[in-house]
């Protein structure tokens, strides 16, 4: 299985380029996407994450999402978008 990682912080600020970065390696194969290093996050790493995943499925591909931390988790639920994004272990799962 591919993965990447996704930077310490996923914000407004950094979400255009995380976006950009994590569909360059999807486009590559990547399947999963391992969120432990996320530390600093709005609704903008939900965004990203579901803009992956669509790119993921578009292709034929599942992306799962690992190690969500259990904030952007709570957040996700909040929204109602938790059912859109494939959680995996950590605190999402």
């Amino acid at each position: 299985m591919s993965s990447f990682e996704t930077a310490a912080t996923l914000t407004h600020d950094s979400a255009k380029n995380a976006l950009q970065a994590g569909l360059s390696r999807i486009a590559a194969g990547a399947t999963e996407v391992d969120c432990a290093p996320l530390k600093q996050f709005d609704s903008s790493a939900l965004a990203v994450l579901i803009a992956w995943q669509r790119a993921a499925s578009e292709k034929g591909a599942a992306l799962a999402v690992v190690n969500l931390p259990s904030g952007l988790a709570s957040l996700a639920r909040a929204y109602g978008v938790d059912a859109l994004l494939s959680f995996q272990g950590g605190e999402g799962g």
